[in-house]
């Protein structure tokens, strides 16, 4: 046997290609020490925050992916050897096990955490149970704190973490509107994920205009994926004391200069609204009481999710690619 995984080959300049990575087979790791496992790998995610590790950049909030090395991410899969008390043989594990087919773990150093395939799909753990979801579940809820009667507007609407902002919003009693990158995308918030109201942004110019329309008494909190355009109008329909949580800016990723804006900084002291970065991980002493709060919506049938697969880990990079580009409805994943 060996263990097949995909390497970042070189750093991408503009939007990633195939060539950065590298399909690679290696020996399958044993657990040689006490306190190691062994993990099968049954699912991968492909995330738009890697594509920032992707870069060399030093202002980003973690380091750098070291080139030659396998890819940084999320996996999820069963113990197939162990020498750790905590995780037995058998087990099924979810943590940053990169993309590779095999992965060694300390149960520390990635983050591994068990999981449970009775109370949902091991897919789950990865979207709705996993990073995404809990980013969903804080970033609105810690973040933003809506009230019920609120509008809330969700840029990348119709993503990982947008489908499922949305649905959360929903529960809490607020109006919501979704912005997606296709009609299709559109029709997917309004009738299965319960949008109030959703536009096609690619077949918008003027955002501003169709957010007044769409919102006339403006925008309580915004939640933010993409950023451009798209956020400087949501800043100028902001409502006084407005919340807007900055979770990703994947329009501006593959630019190589910073893109000038509109300068609405000033927006914020007519509407004394407040925006605020977001990193799920300042959260993770608290993951227990979001999974379990996301998977007791998601049994009450208040919750529902999408999952897009790619099969073989060869196709990981084809997915990422994909998923950058928003190819993907719902959470992106690769199925080994």
């Amino acid at each position: 046997m060996s263990n097949r995984r995909i390497v970042l080959a070189s750093r991408p300049v503009g939007a990633p290609t195939l060539d950065n990575f590298r399909l690679e087979e290696a020996p399958v790791p044993t657990a040689s020490r006490d306190g190691e496992f062994v993990v099968k790998l049954q699912y991968l995610s492909v995330d738009p925050y890697m594509r920032g590790r992707m870069s060399d950049s030093k202002k980003s909030y973690a380091p750098p992916q070291p080139l030659n090395e396998v890819m940084t991410g999320g996996a999820i899969g069963q113990i197939i050897e162990s020498r750790n008390p905590k995780f037995k043989e058998g087990d099924f594990v979810q943590g940053q096990f990169g993309w590779q087919q095999y992965a060694l773990s300390d149960g520390t150093a990635d983050g591994a955490r068990k999981v449970d395939p009775n109370v949902a799909p091991l897919s789950a753990y990865l979207g709705i149970l996993g990073m995404p979801g809990l980013t969903a579940y804080f970033g609105l809820l810690d973040v933003c704190d809506p009230k019920p009667g609120e509008t809330v507007l969700v840029s990348g609407a119709a993503g990982a973490v947008g489908s499922y902002v949305g649905q959360i919003a929903k529960i809490k009693g607020c109006r919501t509107i979704g912005i997606a990158g296709s009609d299709d995308k559109v029709d997917h918030l309004r009738n299965d994920l319960g949008y109030d109201a959703a536009y096609n942004y690619k077949t918008v110019t003027d955002h501003n205009s169709k957010l007044k329309e769409l919102a006339p008494d403006g925008i309580d909190v915004y939640f933010d994926n993409v950023g451009g355009v798209i956020t400087d109008a949501a800043i100028l329909n902001l409502r006084v004391h407005a919340r807007v949580a900055i979770c990703g800016q994947i329009s501006q990723y593959n630019n190589e200069k910073p893109e000038m804006g509109p300068r609405l900084l000033g927006m914020l002291i007519v509407t004394r609204s407040r925006i605020q970065g977001l990193l799920v991980m300042d959260y993770a002493a608290r993951f227990g009481e979001g999974v379990r709060q996301m998977a007791q919506w998601l049994n009450e049938g208040k919750l529902t999710y999408r999952e897009c697969f790619e099969d073989g880990i060869e196709n990981a990079p084809k997915a990422f690619l994909s998923m950058l580009q928003g190819g993907n409805t719902g959470k992106q994943l690769v199925r080994l």
